[in-house]
């Protein structure tokens, strides 16, 4: 009796959208890798990298090219998918555990970072509020980086919340093996893989509640640092590195030394592991019957890291990464399967970011929008083919992370991004189409493109309340600048 509903499904949605109303898929899932590059999967071109099972999600649904984080660091962007809202709205514009006030600025920079939230206001609206009161049940599995006990998963609309804390990787235990030392994970079996773990856990609750709506929030610590992988994928990876003759090979961005091969055989051994986990849920979903009637999306929280920390992915052709303004460090991969909306194997090019996921969720559910959650933009009619009006998407990010970048903030409009560094006004203009790299600034030749878009830069910074770095009375520009030096591994 159950496979009824899953071969009513097509047809449901498919009398859905010929009526002209938004299609109602009962169930959620959405899976929010950490610190993934655009280019780390192959279906975005990754020939080093084994992501099958996301590869074969892609086939199954729309592949984004044009779709970014709101932030290129992680807490903010966390935020913004959750609230539907820009940072800054929030107040969370840094990763939570950075200085959070200028006196707590320790740095020879000649700015002092803007001050920030660290914590998601309990009054603040979420995708899981607004589903739970519509019935759904909601579970959280992974990694949550939005504030300290309290502030967690379970106090912002989730019924369920399996690894989430106020860390910022898995740094308890033996970190991503057990014991995990996880104040909201009992330990497994001696040398259980978390990402294994977080997927059985899931699976687990599709099971149990699949006779109901339900939403899975599914983001997992992987591939944020401590790079760790299973031993029998690390050897895995390191004999195809020799069998291919890969070598490293490095460039320069700034005061760093940026990777530009992806060669890193732990990296590629976490990647792998994650599609394993995607898989093993999406295989759960087949079993279940609630694969047609199941909106499954798939993205990143920012661009993957090249230029600190062990620098294990290259992002190239994009520019830089994590915690850059650059494309390397805001443009992540978008993959969404949903039976009846997305056609397999389509690619949209249309920009898109954070904020959009709350309002498509609440599409799919058939939940009225939520006040407040009204930066974003509903993406049924891109999903369905259909061309949107123009519009502009923006960041603004007044902190120097731990890679490189400084203070920036930056606008996109059509096929042209601007720039501005934050410490001394300087605006870079590129033309993305035809230099997706960001190696040919036409601010010099393009004032009046400059100014119009600085001009809404300022506006929408106004309109959300962005802070701004202050200068440092303490800079000394002879003395080293206190950014750490990348570890190469």
């Amino acid at each position: 009796m159950r496979l009824l509903p899953a071969l009513l499904a097509p047809l449901v949605l498919a009398a859905a959208l010929r009526a002209g109303d938004a299609p109602r898929p009962a169930n959620i899932v959405f899976f929010l890798a950490d610190d993934l590059g655009q280019r780390d999967l192959g279906s975005y071109g990754s020939t080093f990298y084994e992501t099958p099972h996301l590869d074969r999600l892609a086939r199954e649904g729309a592949r984004f090219t044009d779709a970014y984080a709101a932030c290129p660091v992680c807490s903010p962007t966390r935020a913004s998918i959750l609230t539907g809202r820009w940072p800054q709205r929030t107040g969370i514009t840094d990763y939570i555990g950075a200085p959070r006030t200028p006196d707590q600025w320790k740095r020879n920079t000649r700015s002092l970072p803007a001050p920030y939230e660290d914590r998601l206001a309990l009054d603040a609206p979420t995708v899981a509020k607004s589903l739970k009161a519509a019935g759904y049940a909601t579970f959280f599995a992974g990694k949550w980086h939005l504030g300290p006990e309290g502030w967690w998963p379970e106090n912002q609309g989730f019924d369920f919340n399996l690894g989430g804390n106020e860390r910022g990787g898995p740094y308890g235990g033996k970190r991503y093996f057990s014991p995990y030392g996880n104040p909201r994970l009992t330990d497994g079996p001696e040398g259980e893989h978390l990402p294994d773990r977080l997927a059985r856990e899931a699976v687990k609750f599709i099971t149990e509640h699949r006779d109901r709506p339900f939403l899975v929030y599914f983001p997992f610590y992987s591939v944020h640092t401590p790079l760790m992988a299973r031993e029998d994928l690390r050897l895995k990876y390191e004999a195809k590195r020799r069998r291919l003759g890969l070598s490293e090979r490095w460039g320069r961005e700034g005061e760093r030394d940026v990777r530009q091969i992806q060669s890193h055989a732990i990296y590629a051994g976490m990647i792998e592991a994650m599609d394993l986990a995607v898989g093993r849920v999406l295989q759960a979903l087949d079993d279940l019957g609630r694969r047609e009637d199941t909106l499954v999306v798939f993205t990143s929280d920012n661009g993957g890291l090249s230029t600190s920390e062990g620098s294990p992915t290259s992002n190239l052709p994009l520019r830089a990464g994590k915690g850059w303004m650059y494309e390397g460090g805001i443009r992540v991969p978008l993959i969404v399967r949903w039976p009846g909306v997305a056609r397999p194997e389509s690619v949209v090019t249309a920009p898109v970011s954070s904020p959009d996921f709350f309002p498509t969720f609440l599409a799919a559910a058939g939940v009225q929008r939520t006040l407040g959650a009204n930066d974003g933009r509903s993406l049924v009619p891109v999903l369905r083919g259909e061309t949107e009006a123009e519009r502009a998407l923006f960041w603004h990010y007044p902190h120097y992370g731990n890679q490189g970048g400084a203070p920036a903030a930056a606008v996109r409009r059509g096929n042209w991004k601007l720039i501005t560094w934050l410490e001394d006004g300087r605006e870079e203009l590129f033309e993305l189409a035809g230099d997706l790299g960001e190696q040919r600034d036409l601010a010099g030749r393009e004032p009046a493109r400059v100014a119009a878009l600085r001009t809404e830069l300022r506006a929408w910074q106004q309109d959300v309340g962005a802070r701004f770095p202050v200068p440092n009375p303490a800079y000394d520009p002879a003395a080293p600048s206190g950014r750490a030096a990348p570890r190469k591994q």
